[in-house]
């Protein structure tokens, strides 16, 4: 079982994508998930509503999701970005199932409502009306029955909170609880990076290997959204995951790539340190 996120940069390369998924699944079982933020942030700055990011006092980057937002969130992620990835998939011959969160209340959980960021000041404040949550339940089974038909789910955000609202979920996060409880062996995770970078400017900075206990440093290195892509990682390598792969969704074969360790390598077992 491989479970697959593939972000929404720009200079990801769908095509290559799906051909590269199409030979994958030959040898084991794929759900793929996906992101389109990019696309999001052109439809919201054409319609006026530019997006606006927030820092948890933690150190995480999300995005602001009040009601507008969310109906736009669900336009791009439910719609034209999950439609032109099935559309991919059917012509590489993968008979590929779109979904997003709330069918069949796939992904659910609770709904954060308050927010509680820092300041560009420093300074925290507390921001309601959001419409964001986590992902805490997988509803397998409606996985597991697409898959045993031969099916490739192509999943996404929003999900459906538990007082059975839509609401936006960050995708790393959310793939790392779909890889958790499909019992899968490894989580890639692809951006439009090479993987954590000691230098975000320098791609030769790369950490190959993590193990779990180093997390936390590699925590300390990484810098905006990759922060969460740590924390996912984190997330599924304690829910049983055996390794998880950072890696580059602009290559070609990306998903083959990774799978071969091209990337940063996070893994549960072993004592070896982080190197580059």
């Amino acid at each position: 079982m491989l479970v697959v996120k593939v972000g929404g940069g720009a200079t990801i390369d769908l095509s290559g994508l799906c051909r590269d998924l199409a030979q994958q699944r030959r040898r084991e079982e794929v759900v793929l998930l996906h992101g389109a933020s990019k696309e999001l942030d052109r439809l919201s700055a054409a319609l006026g509503r530019p997006p606006v990011t927030v820092d948890s006092v933690s150190g995480i980057q999300s995005r602001y999701t009040d009601d507008a937002t969310l109906e736009l969130f669900t336009m791009v992620y439910a719609g034209s970005a999950k439609v032109r990835i099935v559309e991919r998939l059917q012509q590489q011959g993968v008979p590929a199932v779109g979904l997003c969160g709330v069918d069949g209340g796939l992904l659910r959980g609770p709904e954060k409502g308050v927010l509680r960021v820092r300041r560009p000041d420093g300074r925290e404040q507390v921001v309601r009306g959001d419409r964001s949550g986590r992902v805490t339940a997988v509803n397998t089974g409606l996985l597991r029955e697409l898959l045993a038909a031969g099916y490739l789910p192509v999943l996404s955000p929003p999900a459906l909170s538990d007082q059975g609202r839509a609401m936006n979920v960050d995708g790393d996060r959310a793939a790392a609880q779909v890889a958790v409880a499909l019992g899968a062996d490894t989580l890639v995770l692809l951006t439009d990076v090479p993987g954590l970078l000691r230098d975000p400017r320098d791609a030769s900075s790369l950490i190959a290997d993590v193990r779990r206990h180093e997390l936390g440093r590699a925590m300390e290195v990484a810098r905006g959204r990759m922060r969460i892509k740590i924390l996912a990682a984190r997330e599924a390598l304690q829910g049983g995951v055996r390794r998880v792969v950072l890696g580059d969704g602009r290559i070609p074969a990306p998903v083959v790539a990774a799978c071969a360790g091209r990337g940063t390598v996070l893994r549960r077992a072993g004592t070896a340190r982080v190197r580059s």
